[in-house]
């Protein structure tokens, strides 16, 4: 099954443009305003899951963010944002693999997922998912995840939709700080409706 998922997003980065795939933003607008909300010292260390070739990595680069990783299924995906960023991309901790077969070395002060987690349809991928966030999350948790009213496939997988209470159950060890929901305009032009959510873990 991992070597499906995989073989499937090399695909999509390997014959396709960033203006032809559904999630591009040139500006990551949500995922920055959470991350923000945190006041987190520049040292923090943020991982971004499923991060691809997205660009929030280069934002929290402008703002002086000296401690990120990046993790995404997809190796060529990975190549196309350390293109993009040149000398920049020396300062970013790159991992190739998929998140369910993710053994990280430390923990994170963010945790932060934008349509990666919507992907894990079955109950035993989305508890393994639980279970290493609630190992690997120092503090704060942030989860973007298509929304009832949003698409119920993207790149021709199924995926599972969220509601503001269905997020905050499935992530018992966490404290909701807030959700929102919002509308990503693709490149294409059309509407995909968002539910987004933080988290601060309990006791953290």
């Amino acid at each position: 099954m991992m070597q499906k998922r995989k073989n499937h997003w090399e695909t999509v980065y390997r014959t396709k443009n960033p203006d032809q795939v559904s999630w591009t933003q040139d500006v990551p607008k949500t995922s920055l305003e959470l991350i923000q909300a945190i006041n987190l010292d520049k040292r923090a260390k943020i991982i971004d899951v499923g991060g691809g070739d997205g660009k929030l990595v280069d934002f929290l680069l402008n703002e002086g963010f000296e401690n990120i990783t990046v993790l995404d299924i997809s190796g060529k995906a990975i190549e196309r944002a350390q293109s993009r960023l040149g000398d920049k991309a020396r300062k970013v901790t790159w991992v190739e693999c998929d998140i369910t077969d993710f053994y990280p070395e430390e923990r994170y002060d963010v945790w932060h997922d934008r349509a990666a987690f919507h992907f894990f349809t079955e109950e035993d991928q989305i508890q393994a998912y639980v279970n290493l966030a609630e190992k690997a999350v120092l503090d704060y948790l942030i989860l973007g995840t298509f929304s009832e009213n949003g698409p119920k496939k993207c790149s021709g997988l199924d995926i599972k939709q969220y509601n503001e209470v269905q997020m905050a159950e499935t992530f018992q060890n966490f404290t909701k700080i807030s959700c929102r929901t919002l509308d990503h305009i693709t490149p294409f032009g059309t509407k995909q409706n968002f539910t987004f959510c933080s988290f601060k873990r309990m006791g953290g």
